[in-house]
Formats: C-alpha cells, structure tokens, sequence
C-alpha cells in the first residue's frame, strides 16, 4: 500500500481528529473558535488511542516511520513527516525519536526545531518579511530566492511601542501574536535609545534540555524537571554609541548568556530544548525585576559565555562604501546588514575569525535574508536580526 493511499484512508478514518491532534500538539494550522469549541466537546480525549493505526505493532509502525523520515529530505515533501506525527499519541512519540535535532539533520521539522542550534558549517537560509502597516515581521525558510520564494513560516513578531522601550513579541504564528497563549516562545525588548536590547525566552535554557546523566548506567540520558514559564534572559545586545556622528557601519556585540563559550571549539556542546512548556497558564510570568536580576548575576561571569561581534567591513575604494561577503545572498547596501563571528580571545586577537554564524541583509524593500548556524537557534537569531529594524537614536 503506497503512502498516499494510507494517508487518504487515514482521513476517512479520523476525519477530523488528525488535525485537531496536529495543531493542538505543534501549534501550526488554523480553526475558527466556533468549530473548536464544537468538536473539542464532541471528540473524546482518547479518540486516539481506539484507532487501529495506534494499535499497529511497534517494530513495524517503526521501519514504516523510519522510511518515510528518510525519503522526505526536503520542503515541501517533509510535510509528509509532520503529518505523521498528527496522527496520534504512538506515532507522535516514535517521531520525537526518529527525528534528530537540527544540528545533525540540517532541517527544521517541529516547531521545537525553532529552539535548537542550527547545523555546523552549513547555514540555514531564511527570509524575513516586514509589514510595515501592522508593524510586524514574518520568518520563512526559503529555497533560493528569497523576494520569489514563499517559504515556509517560522516565526512572526509584532512591535509594541512603550513610553520608555520598545517590545518585540515572538510567537507560533502571524495571526496571533499576543502572550495570552502557548504559542508565545520569547521577546526582544529594547531601551529607550534603541542601543541595548535583551532576549527574553518564555522558559530558561535548562527547561527540558537533553543532557548526559552521570549515572553508572552507560548511554543513559535524562531531561531536567518542568519549569514555570515567564520571561528568561538568554542574550544581550549592545549597539556602540556614535556620538561625533562619524559616518560608517554599526557596531554591535551579543553575549549570548544561555550558550558557553566552549560551544564554538571542537566537541563543544550547547544547550539543546526538547520540548516547549506549555502550561503557560498555569503559573505567572516572571516580572521583569526578577529579570533584571538575573541578568545581572550572568554578566559577572561573561568570561565563559559565548560573545558575537559584528564582523568588520572593508572599506572598497571604487564602489566608495563598506563591503563584507554574503555570497550572494544580500543585494540591495543598508545599514541595517551585518555578520556576526565568535569572539576570539586575547592571543589571537589579530586574527579575525571567518566562521560566520549568523548574517543578514537586505534584499528587497522589505524582504531580507537571515542565514544563521551552530550555535545559535532560529529564535535566536530571529530575535537578534530584530533589534537591526529598531530605531537606534545614538547609534545613527
């Protein structure tokens, strides 16, 4: 039986149940709330689990799994994968096994892959759109060109202006970007100059983190308890201030305080979610004080924290203007362009490194790249290629 024809035999069967488990579970697709509240009273919570697709044998429902995540390398077809995942609780949990991170598969297939490192030595191409009437900001995963290319949604954020900063809300999906909901994931929120800006992510870097167990049992991995969700630093930018009014590209460095610095070296490790926390509800967001405080304890130990630094232009003396390298991937000159390389320590501070992990530009009147990699994650460099939008009073 080909896939095509035990997908539409799925749909008989479930007829609507496949994706009221899709979009509960990863947050993607959309309903109107009338048709919600109905079929959420109608449809039993273990609707499920009396399926005979749930009942198939491990071993086979496995290899049969296995084979599609392998065959489906690429957007759109990996749709095919994610819908598999939809289709109950059994194949939603041998997929969170089959489908690596990322970092090892170079391809973003749950909503969770937003949160991991992206792939070493290969970077991830985006694209961000700006509406400029709604003030908000769209992220896709593009092919090759980005102003022709629908892409694939990512991420959306909305800018909320304040008396004394400027906020950016981050969430699942363009049509509601509010916090009142489980599809918020962060925010970057700026001073009143637009120079220092603050990455705040709706759980901390340890919540659901995979990490090695030191147990005497060899192989054995755990992850660290649920967390109340709220506001958690993870990174700070800083914009060098431009009081004389010199002409030239901005200057900016990331203390990126949720990635050490040992990640960038060989065999280094950061910290990798696995799961969103979605009791969101049940517990009160963190006030910023509590915020602020522990920002404050992470910036005495930034020595062994991860720092980016805008990679230095060159001055070129027929176009007169500044230059870096985006291999194509930038077209139209903006302030707003920059690349961003891992701080390098005082030995070797002549040398500047050439390992890109993030970079952006512009393309089109509101239409620019975002390519990012290891390791830093989507959400990361989304939040990030934002503060580049907001208005910077001293730094211009």
């Amino acid at each position: 039986m080909s896939f095509r024809s035990i997908i539409q035999e799925m749909k008989g069967e479930f007829g609507s149940f496949s994706r009221k488990g899709f979009d509960v579970k990863f947050g993607y697709g959309s309903r109107s709330r009338s048709q919600r509240s109905v079929q959420d009273s109608s449809v039993p919570v273990d609707a499920f689990k009396q399926s005979c697709w749930a009942n198939m044998p491990p071993e086979l429902l496995r290899d049969v799994l296995m084979r599609i995540e392998e065959s489906d390398s690429t957007w759109p077809a990996r749709r095919n994968v994610v819908s598999c995942a939809g289709v109950c609780r059994n194949w939603r949990e041998i997929l969170k096994e089959i489908v690596k991170t990322p970092e090892a598969t170079r391809m973003l297939t749950f909503p969770i892959s937003l949160k991991q490192p992206g792939p070493r030595d290969y970077l991830i191409q985006c694209f961000i759109r700006r509406d400029r009437n709604t003030q908000t900001y769209s992220l896709y995963l593009c092919g090759q060109q980005a102003s022709n290319d629908n892409g694939k949604f990512l991420l959306a954020a909305r800018k909320v202006r304040r008396p004394t900063c400027t906020d950016y809300i981050i969430t699942l999906t363009s049509k509601d970007t509010s916090r009142s909901n489980s599809i918020y994931i962060g925010k970057l929120r700026s001073n009143f100059l637009g120079t220092k800006f603050t990455i705040y992510d709706a759980q901390p870097p340890n919540a659901g983190v995979l990490v090695k167990c030191h147990s005497s049992r060899v192989g054995m991995r755990q992850v660290s308890p649920r967390v109340p969700a709220g506001n958690y630093p993870i990174s700070h930018i800083s914009y060098e201030l431009n009081v004389l009014g010199s002409r030239g590209p901005r200057r900016m460095h990331c203390v990126m305080d949720a990635i050490p610095a040992s990640a960038i070296e060989p065999g280094g490790v950061a910290p990798t979610q696995t799961e969103f926390v979605r009791n969101v509800d049940s517990f009160p967001s963190l006030p910023f004080f509590r915020s602020k405080s522990v920002s404050g304890s992470l910036s005495t130990e930034k020595d062994g924290l991860l720092m980016l630094k805008n990679k230095a232009p060159r001055w070129h003396e027929q176009l007169q203007c500044w230059c870096l390298n985006f291999n194509g991937r930038v077209t139209v000159a903006s302030v707003k362009n920059f690349q961003l390389v891992a701080c390098v320590d005082s030995s070797t501070a002549g040398l500047e490194p050439e390992n890109v992990v993030l970079q952006f530009g512009k393309v089109g009147k509101d239409v620019f790249t975002m390519d990012y990699q290891y390791p830093i994650s989507a959400f990361q460099a989304f939040a990030i290629c934002l503060s580049s939008f907001d208005t910077k009073i001293a730094c211009e």
